[in-house]
């Protein structure tokens, strides 16, 4: 059975069960199993309406909501391939994505999204409001679509979704997923779920929260991984009330990235250092000795410890979300500190890898079994190697077959039958992958040292309470440079910079560096729509200030 007829099955054996439940600031909207599979009725009787046959495009540029996933698993039903696209993009950038798929409509979630695409593209396929797709059918009978909506037209190798990349170096490509894919992964995440859950328990429902967007692949898989399951998904709609919506929903487990999980062990060290006294000495000490003890040292520190978790540890752990058993992390490296510093609190966090060519996932750590600083153990089917230069190779069901319209962007990703991932790891004895870097950002300093920048940009941020990005230029260079922005002063970055400098190799240290006040961001172009650095981009827009640095400085 694929994965969206195993799901259509699950909603139908438990019509009254709560699925999915919006996070509004006004007032929160659930939806029943029965009720979806009546919006899914709805959504598939317009789309036929419209025209749309199997293998047709339909562009679904909307926020995370029920209409969304009712949508997607329409079309998906019908054959039709869903192009999920991020609606903080410029429209230029979306319309450029779609000009490349074509499809044969577009689903906006709001009138001026619409009109904005309009004017980029006046000459755009025909464009409907999510809203009102589901206002058109909203007087259907509940029963009749709960049958209609169980019939699935998908054959294992049927493609169902495109979804772009990020384009960190480049045009962002359209990465082609089929049924196949997505069955083995929703596999390998319900077994991984399971020991999460301790399902042997046979609990009648677990909950989920979660405020990534859908158009992300990892984010899509929790979501059906979540519609497989006996799970209520609770969405956030709001990012400026996350702290309040995660206490309030008291999850089983959630998906983040790490820029989350930096802020939120930012925040709890500000509100601690701000009471002072007892308590901001045992935490301290307690914290110190625990990050030591993490790292083999001999220190002693068992007191400290004891007493942070007897006196300070759970009351924080309360104030996240008392009935956390995870918080599962991926899309970017996470640092060991962050999350040793949940695991000192009680709270697990599992790490992912993967990209969306591997359907969101190469790597998961397994329940009970998490080595710090590494992404975890292959999942279930996957192969997984090194190549020249320390490049992850990868493959098995959930690798994709290749890009939209692009062959030799294919035979280069899949040369001699393997994922070129691009990125460099290593594995340790235990089995567990270690995330080195991308050979794409690597830097070669005209001295010949390859450096892997990401590690060097980790630490500049770890040591600058206040920066928000740090960026290491030096190809071809003689040394090595860094844009770093936030609210920073000078002396201070300059001192611990220095401070930085003084463990590492001469081909490593940060000789120079820019600060800028101003944050990179996605409207400016100089993040990708997940928040990654486009590195040929703010190498463009910093061009003289990195010059100068060099001027400066001669080596």
């Amino acid at each position: 059975m694929n994965f969206l007829a195993n799901i259509f099955d699950r909603l139908a054996a438990t019509p009254d069960r709560k699925i999915i439940q919006e996070l509004r600031p006004d007032r929160n909207v659930a939806i029943t199993a029965g009720e979806m599979l009546g919006r899914i009725d709805t959504a598939r009787a317009f789309l036929r309406s419209a025209g749309l046959c199997k293998g047709d495009r339909l562009a679904l540029l909307a926020a995370n909501g029920i209409a969304w996933a009712a949508l997607d698993l329409a079309a998906m039903a019908e054959g039709i391939v869903v192009v999920p696209l991020y609606t903080r993009q410029a429209p230029p950038e979306l319309v450029a994505m779609m000009q490349d798929c074509q499809p044969k409509l577009i689903c906006c979630g709001d009138a001026a999204l619409r009109d904005a695409i309009a004017v980029s593209w006046p000459h755009a396929p025909r464009t409907a409001l999510v809203e009102e797709i589901f206002m058109i059918g909203a007087g259907s009978a509940p029963g009749s679509a709960a049958q209609a909506s169980r019939e699935v037209a998908l054959t294992p190798d049927d493609p169902i979704t495109i979804i772009y990349t990020s384009g960190t170096s480049g045009e962002a490509k359209g990465v082609v997923l089929t049924a196949r894919n997505v069955t083995h992964m929703l596999s390998c995440t319900t077994v991984r779920l399971d020991l999460l859950m301790n399902a042997s328990a046979s609990a009648d429902s677990e909950t989920a929260f979660h405020y990534l967007p859908f158009c992300f692949a990892a984010s899509w898989i929790l979501l059906l991984s979540c519609l497989s399951r006996r799970s209520v998904l609770h969405l956030s709609t709001d990012l400026t009330r996350l702290a309040d919506d995660l206490r309030a929903t008291a999850p089983d487990y959630c998906l983040n990235v790490p820029t989350l999980l930096e802020r939120m062990c930012s925040a709890i060290e500000a509100q601690i250092a701000s009471r002072g006294g007892l308590t901001y000495k045992i935490f301290t000490n307690a914290k110190a000795a625990y990050l030591q003890r993490a790292d083999g040292s001999a220190a002693d520190g068992v007191l400290w410890v004891t007493l942070g978790r007897m006196l300070i540890f759970p009351a924080i752990r309360k104030k996240i979300g008392p009935n956390l058993k995870a918080l599962i992390c991926g899309s970017a490296p996470l640092n060991k500190e962050t999350q040793l510093f949940f695991m000192m609190l009680g709270i697990p966090v599992l790490q992912a890898y993967g990209l969306t060519e591997t359907t969101a996932i190469c790597t998961l750590d397994v329940p009970g079994k998490v080595e710090p600083g590494t992404v975890g153990s292959a999942i279930p089917g996957l192969e997984m190697r090194l190549g020249e230069q320390g490049e992850i190779l990868v493959r098995g069901p959930n690798v994709f077959g290749g890009y939209w319209n692009r062959p030799e962007e294919t035979a280069k990703a899949l040369a001699n039958g393997w994922f070129h991932t691009g990125d460099q790891g290593e594995q340790t004895a235990a089995g567990n992958w270690r995330i080195v870097g991308r050979l794409k950002s690597l830097v070669i300093l005209n001295s010949g040292h390859n450096i892997a920048p990401e590690p060097l940009e980790e630490s500049i941020l770890r040591a600058l309470p206040g920066a928000q990005q740090a960026v290491v230029f030096g190809n071809g260079r003689s040394y090595l440079s860094a844009v770093i922005t936030g609210n920073v002063p000078h002396n201070i970055a300059e001192a611990k910079i220095a401070e930085l400098n003084a463990a590492l190799p001469h081909y490593r240290q940060i000789r120079a560096f820019h600060m800028e006040n101003q944050p990179l961001t996605i409207e400016s172009g100089l993040l990708t729509a997940n928040g990654k650095l486009r590195r040929d981009a703010i190498a463009a827009r910093f061009h003289n200030e990195i010059e100068a640095m060099y001027h400066r400085n001669p080596q």
